[in-house]
């Protein structure tokens, strides 16, 4: 998929006109009942643990050590979802963050020419026990130094791709069904000091059923950092999305997916009875569980997908072609990750909004980073939707976005060494978000070209 100029927007969709030989090639094809079906769902799942050696995600005291096992499994998950003509991936990775933009460029593009995908969101679960996936095969990026990490990255995309084609290749006739509480205690905010701390409390299921109601897979929403394992462990693990998804599974025999919110300034809060990963991720996959029973599935109405990609660049507050700022970041992690992460950054911090709308009544929101829960409670707040969940380390990683409040406060998340990007970014992300919502649901028009660089551009 081309990149467009800063300002420039892309409505994304599938032309119906496709022939089904250009959809689905040879090993791609769904199965006449699953076209016909006016909304239909399948599920699939890899396996994307990397072999021992390559350096880990997340955490800056461990730079360049390598993993030397694992402690559980790394997964990619995927639901595809078809609504008329049109086909939307959601993916929950055991990583980090969200691919990088030359993935997703590969992911997007790949997707759509197979088998009609045109609607894509990539989220990771941000588990700090992942492989690093940034490096690539040029000389002081991670070629020779790390050649088992560029290897993992090169491959890593089109594992992804195989995994939304297999659920693709799944679909079938579905139900869906939403339900949500926000009641919940079990994460708390660790930046502010003010004596009301911001939090969003809200557990999120989206259920998906075959025709005779049983699960096909659910989508579980919540906001906390996975940091519960010890920082020093030099092993893989999903951390409690993991043991999450495995007790959804094991309970409803189906897929589950975790799709991290706007965790930016959320940590756990486990109670003393759940105070280890897999006791946590039980205890929210038992919610989860709970919450699944109580959502009611239907066939919709009126099935469809829309969805548009605001592609960003903000001002840095950084000023990262500073040799003495590359040095201090090269030291704080290690020198090939930080050139990658600084090529990135050189001309501004990218960033990626992505907005879907599911059946005219379930709003996807995903951000490219680590985005302060204010963001994701205001946005729900504002959106007059049945139901709207914010899906962050979406499509890419951007840092962190913090509040402006947060801002005016400092700390970690909010300070520009871990948060370069201008302040106010998030507000602007969601503000467009927003609007992006109720024109795809048409109660308001669509931003003309006298509001924007120029008109969106449809593929």
């Amino acid at each position: 998929m081309r990149r467009l100029p800063e300002g420039r927007s892309m409505i994304v969709g599938v032309s119906c006109l496709l022939s089904v030989s250009m959809l689905f090639p040879s090993g791609v094809a769904q199965s006449e009942e699953s076209r016909s079906a006016p909304f239909s769902v399948g599920y699939a799942e890899t396996d994307i643990t990397p072999p021992p050696g390559l350096p880990m995600w997340g955490y800056g005291a461990r730079h360049a050590l390598p993993a030397v096992g694992a402690l559980d499994p790394l997964l990619a998950r995927a639901i595809v979802v078809q609504a008329g003509d049109e086909k939307l991936a959601i993916m929950s990775l055991d990583l980090g963050r969200g691919p990088t933009a030359a993935m997703m460029d590969q992911i997007r593009t790949g997707l759509r020419e197979a088998a009609g995908i045109g609607h894509v969101l990539i989220s990771g679960t941000h588990t700090h026990h992942g492989p690093v996936i940034e490096l690539t095969d040029r000389d002081g990026f991670g070629k020779g130094t790390f050649p088992e990490a560029v290897e993992y990255s090169r491959q890593l995309s089109q594992k992804l791709m195989e995994t939304a084609l297999a659920a693709d290749r799944s679909c079938r006739p579905a139900r869906i069904g939403v339900a949500t509480r926000s009641d919940l205690e079990l994460n708390r905010n660790r930046q502010t000091k003010r004596s009301v701390k911001a939090r969003d409390p809200m557990l999120g299921v989206i259920r998906f059923d075959d025709e005779s109601g049983t699960p096909i897979a659910l989508v579980v929403n919540f906001a906390a950092h996975p940091v519960m394992t010890n920082a020093m462990e030099l092993k893989y693990s999903a951390d409690y999305p993991g043991f999450l998804a495995a007790h959804v599974r094991q309970e409803l025999n189906c897929g589950c997916l975790f799709m991290q919110g706007a965790s930016g300034d959320m940590s756990v809060n486990a109670p003393a009875d759940a105070n280890t990963p897999a006791l946590f991720g039980q205890r929210l996959g038992e919610l989860a569980v709970e919450l699944a029973s109580q959502a009611e599935t239907i066939v919709p109405a009126s099935p469809s997908i829309g969805g548009r990609v605001d592609p960003y660049r903000f001002h840095s507050r950084i000023k990262f072609d500073d040799p003495l700022v590359r040095l201090q970041y090269s030291a704080a992690f290690f020198p090939e990750l930080i050139q990658n992460a600084l090529g990135e950054f050189s001309d501004g911090i990218p960033a990626e909004l992505n907005t879907v709308v599911l059946n005219g009544n379930l709003a996807l929101v995903g951000g490219s980073g680590e985005f302060f829960c204010n963001h994701a409670n205001r946005l729900k707040e504002r959106s007059y939707l049945d139901h709207t969940f914010f899906f962050g380390y979406c499509n890419g990683h951007s840092l962190y976005f913090p509040t402006i409040e947060a801002v005016s406060e400092g700390g970690y998340g909010a300070d520009a060494p871990v948060s370069p990007v201008e302040i106010g970014a998030g507000e602007q992300m969601m503000n467009r978000a927003l609007m992006n919502i109720y024109t795809l649901v048409g109660r308001m028009e669509a931003i003309t070209p006298t509001q924007q660089e120029s008109p969106p551009t449809s593929d």
